[in-house]
C-alpha cells in the first residue's frame, strides 16, 4: 500500500501539491475559525460544585456584578494616607470611571476600602459583563493604566491595577512574547540543523513551508470539525498546535529524507529512490502517527472539558502530518531531485561516521552491559518522580516584576490575600424562602472558619430564595492553602451549617481549582493506562508482536517516570519551589511518551528490516544503530532544541515545562531508543518478535532480492556445482 501511495505522488507530484494547495486554500476560506471560551462549564463536568455554584449564581442573580480587576492606592514614601491623600483616591477614581472604557460599568471606593493600617486603599473596577474572564476586560484594563498616569501627576500616590482581569493582561503580554520568542528561535533552529545535517538550504527551508502549508489544512478541518462535529475546541490550541506540528512533522519528513539519501547512495535513481523510500518507511510512520493520534484521542475520557478539546485536534493535526509525509513530501522532492541536496554531494556515497558506527558496535558486542546500565539510570532519575508535588497557584510563578504581581504584594500589606476574588458561597432553599435570622447566624459560622479573613452581609434575590455571601480568604485565591480551604473546611462547614430545608454552594476561583484538582487525579488513574494500552495494540499490530510491545512499553512508561523525576529534583528539590506545575504529567505524557515513541518505533522497524535480511544477529543490531542513530538523533535535537527555548522565559511555568519535554525528548532519544531497546531486543533474540516470526528472513519487497543468508547459501551451491 505505502509503495503505491509514494508511487502516486512521485510520479504526479504537481497534481498532488495542487491538490494540497486547493485544500489549504479553500480550508482557510471557507473553514470557521476557532472560538474562545472562558466558560468554567468548558473545563469541568456538571457534578463538580463549583460549577453549580456558577450555574445557580447565573440564575439567581443574573445582573450581580462582580469586580473584574482592583486599583491598589498607595503613598509614594509608603506611609500612612493622609485625609488629602484619601480626597485624591476619590478624585482619581472618578477620573478612571469618567474614561468610560469599554467593557466598563464603573470604577468606585468608598470609605472602607482603606486597609486597617491606613496605608492601602483599594477602588473596584466592575465589568459590564459578570465574566470577569471577558475578552475585553484586559485590553480596558490596559488603558486605565495609561489613564491613571496622568491622573495621579501631581499627587503623593502611586497606584497599581491587579485581579483577574489585569493579571490575565500581563500573562497575556508575557507569554505574547514568550510565543514570539519560541517561534523565531523554533523556526531558526530547524533551519540550522537541517543545513548542518544535510548541508543544503532547499532541505533545510522546505520541512518550514510544507508544515506552514499542512498547519493551514489541521486548523481548517480541526475549524470545520467544531462546527459541524460539536468538536469542543477554541483558539488556545493555536500555539500548541505548532509546537505539535512542528515536533511530529519534522520527525516523518527526517524520517524520508534520511531514508531516501540511503536509497540514492545505493545507486537507485532519484524517482526510485524516492518510491522506495516511501515504501520502505511508510509503515514505520503511520505506525508512529498512529501511536500519537490514539494518544491525544486518549483525552477524550478526561473530565477536564479543555482536555477533551486538545486531544480530538491535535489527533487531526497529526493525522493531516502523516497524509503530508506520505504525498506531499514525497512529490515535493520528486520535483527537486537531488538538486534538493545542492551543494552538497554526500548522497552520492555514504560518509562514514565514526560515532554512529562506533555506537552501533559498541552495542551489538556488549548488549547486556548496556541494557543494565541504561535501563538503571532511568530507574534512578525515576525515583524523583516519587516526590512530585502539584502546584495550582500559577499566578505565583509569573514574572515577579508585573505590574499585577507587585500590586498584589502592595495589597496583602493592608488585606487579606484573597481581596481580590473572594470564594462566593450560595443557600438555596428548597422549601419558600430564607429566614434573615439564620442568614444571620450562617454568616458568623463562615466567618468563624480558620483562614476566612472576612465574609459580606448576604446579598439575597428577589424572590427570597438564594442568598449570596462574599467570603475573603487570608490567602490568595491560586495558593495551595486557599485551594485546600475551599475545597475542604469551607466547603464542609457551608454544607453543614446551611439553614434547615436548604443546601450551600461553595464557588469562586478557588473552589474551582479545588474541584480541578480531584478531575486531575481522576484523569491520571483513567487516561494513562488506557493510552498505554492503545500504543500497546498499535505496537502490536506494527510488529506482530506480544513480547515486543511489552518490552517497549515498560521502557516508555520508564523514560515518563525519569523525565518527570528529574524535573522535580530540578525545581522542587534544587531550586525549592513549592511543587510544579499540575499539568506537567499530561504535557510529558503528550510530547515525551507519545511523539517520543516514534523513535523506539524507528529504531525496532529498522532491527526487523535487518533481521529479516538473513545477516547474524550482532550485524543487525550494529547496521540498524549505525543507520537510525542520525535520524533519531537529528529529530530529537531539533524538538529538544524548540522547548529547551522556554527555559529562557521568565515565567517558572514555562521553565518547568521547556526542561521536562527537552530533557525526557534527548532521554527518549539517547538512551532509550538508540541503547534499551536495541540491547534488550538482541538479548531476546528470537524471542522479541513471538509469536509472528518476524524476523524470519524473506525476499526485500522494493527489489525481490533474497535475504543475505539465502544468497550465501545459493552461492555456495553453485561453487559446488562448479566443482
Amino acid at each position: 500500500m505505502f509503495r503505491r501511495v509514494g508511487r502516486f505522488a512521485v510520479h504526479r507530484p504537481w497534481l498532488t501539491i495542487a491538490g494540497w494547495i486547493i485544500a489549504a486554500v479553500a480550508l482557510s476560506l471557507l473553514a470557521p475559525g476557532l472560538k474562545s471560551t472562558t466558560d468554567e462549564t468548558e473545563f469541568l463536568p456538571s457534578h463538580y460544585e463549583s460549577v453549580q455554584a456558577g450555574k445557580l449564581q447565573e440564575k439567581a442573580f443574573p445582573k450581580t456584578e462582580q469586580p473584574s480587576a482592583i486599583v491598589v492606592f498607595q503613598r509614594s514614601d509608603g506611609g500612612k494616607l493622609t485625609a488629602a491623600d484619601r480626597a485624591d483616591v476619590a478624585k482619581v477614581t472618578g477620573g478612571l470611571h469618567d474614561k468610560h472604557r469599554k467593557g466598563i460599568a464603573r470604577i468606585e471606593t468608598n470609605p472602607q476600602a482603606v486597609s486597617p493600617n491606613g496605608e492601602i486603599a483599594l477602588a473596584n473596577v466592575i465589568a459590564v459583563n459578570k465574566n470577569a474572564q471577558d475578552q475585553t476586560l484586559p485590553n480596558a484594563v490596559k488603558d486605565l493604566r495609561q489613564d491613571a498616569k496622568g491622573l495621579l501627576d501631581g499627587t503623593h500616590l502611586k497606584a497599581g491595577f491587579t485581579g483577574q482581569a489585569a493579571t490575565a493582561l500581563d500573562a497575556q503580554e508575557s507569554s505574547g512574547d514568550t510565543d514570539a520568542m519560541i517561534m523565531s528561535a523554533t523556526l531558526l533552529l530547524i533551519i540550522i540543523l537541517l543545513l548542518v545535517i544535510f548541508r543544503s538550504p532547499l532541505i533545510a527551508l522546505m520541512p518550514v513551508l510544507i508544515i506552514a502549508l499542512v498547519f493551514a489544512v489541521a486548523l481548517g478541518l480541526i475549524g470545520t470539525a467544531a462546527e459541524l462535529g460539536g468538536l469542543k475546541a477554541d483558539n488556545s490550541i493555536s500555539a500548541i498546535l505548532i509546537v505539535v506540528l512542528f515536533g511530529v512533522g519534522t520527525d516523518y519528513i527526517l524520517f524520508l529524507l534520511f531514508r531516501y539519501r540511503e536509497e540514492l547512495r545505493d545507486g537507485q535513481q532519484p524517482k526510485e529512490a524516492l518510491t522506495n523510500a516511501v515504501a520502505r518507511v511508510g509503515e514505520t510512520i503511520a505506525s508512529a502517527a498512529g501511536a500519537v493520534i490514539v494518544a491525544f484521542l486518549a483525552l477524550l475520557l478526561s473530565t477536564m472539558g479543555m482536555m477533551r478539546a486538545m486531544g480530538p485536534s491535535l489527533a487531526i493535526a497529526v493525522g493531516v502530518t502523516l497524509i503530508a509525509a506520505l504525498t506531499l513530501v514525497p512529490a515535493v522532492f520528486s520535483l527537486l531531485g537531488t538538486k534538493a541536496f545542492w551543494p552538497s554531494k554526500a548522497w552520492k556515497k555514504r560518509s562514514r561516521s565514526r560515532l554512529s558506527d562506533g555506537l552501533g558496535a559498541l552495542v551489538a558486542r556488549r548488549p547486556a552491559a548496556i541494557a543494565v546500565l541504561s535501563a538503571a539510570v532511568l530507574a534512578v532519575l525515576a525515583v524523583g518522580a516519587v516526590s512530585f508535588k502539584a502546584e495550582f497557584d500559577t499566578d505565583s510563578q509569573l514574572p515577579q516584576k508585573l505590574e499585577s504581581v507587585q500590586a498584589m504584594k502592595d495589597l496583602q500589606r493592608g488585606f487579606s490575600a484573597g481581596q481580590s476574588d473572594p470564594a462566593m458561597v450560595y443557600v438555596e432553599s428548597r422549601s419558600g424562602t430564607l429566614d434573615k435570622g439564620d442568614l444571620g447566624t450562617y454568616k458568623k459560622e463562615l466567618a468563624g472558619i480558620e483562614g476566612v479573613g472576612g465574609v459580606s452581609d448576604p446579598v439575597v434575590n428577589p424572590d427570597g430564595t438564594v442568598a449570596q455571601y462574599s467570603v475573603v480568604l487570608k490567602y490568595r485565591p491560586t495558593e495551595d492553602k486557599a485551594i485546600d480551604l475551599a475545597g475542604g473546611t469551607l466547603r464542609t462547614t457551608a454544607h453543614k451549617a446551611a439553614p434547615e430545608g436548604s443546601k450551600a454552594y461553595v464557588g469562586g476561583t478557588s473552589a474551582v481549582l479545588a474541584d480541578v484538582e480531584k478531575a486531575v487525579g481522576h484523569d491520571y488513574k483513567l487516561v494513562f493506562p488506557i493510552a498505554g494500552l492503545a500504543i500497546m495494540i498499535i505496537l502490536g499490530l506494527l510488529l506482530r508482536s506480544i513480547v515486543a510491545p511489552l518490552y517497549l512499553m515498560i521502557s516508555v512508561a520508564l523514560g515518563f517516570g525519569a523525565t518527570l523525576g528529574s524535573t522535580v529534583w530540578l525545581f522542587q528539590d534544587l531550586q525549592h519551589k513549592n511543587g510544579l506545575l499540575f499539568m506537567l504529567p499530561v504535557i510529558v505524557y503528550l510530547f515525551v511518551v507519545a511523539i517520543g515513541t516514534d523513535y523506539n518505533i524507528l529504531m525496532v522497524a529498522r532491527l526487523r528490516e535487518e533481521v529479516r535480511r538473513g545477516v547474524p544477529a550482532r550485524e543487525a543490531i550494529h547496521t540498524a544503530v549505525a543507520r537510525s542513530a542520525p535520524t533519531i538523533a537529528s529529530a530529537a535535537i531539533i524538538l529538544a532544541g524548540t522547548f529547551g527555548v522556554l527555559l529562557l522565559a521568565d515565567n517558572s511555568m514555562l521553565q518547568q515545562m521547556g526542561f521536562a519535554v527537552a530533557f525526557g525528548i534527548l532521554l527518549t532519544a539517547f538512551v532509550m531508543a538508540m541503547l534499551l531497546v536495541p540491547t534488550v531486543t538482541s538479548l531476546l533474540g528470537h524471542k522479541a518478535w513471538w509469536p509472528g516470526h518476524q524476523d524470519a528472513p524473506r525476499p526485500d519487497p522494493a527489489t525481490g532480492a533474497l535475504p543475505y543468508a539465502n544468497q550465501e547459501r545459493q552461492l555456495d551451491a553453485g561453487e559446488e556445482i562448479r566443482r
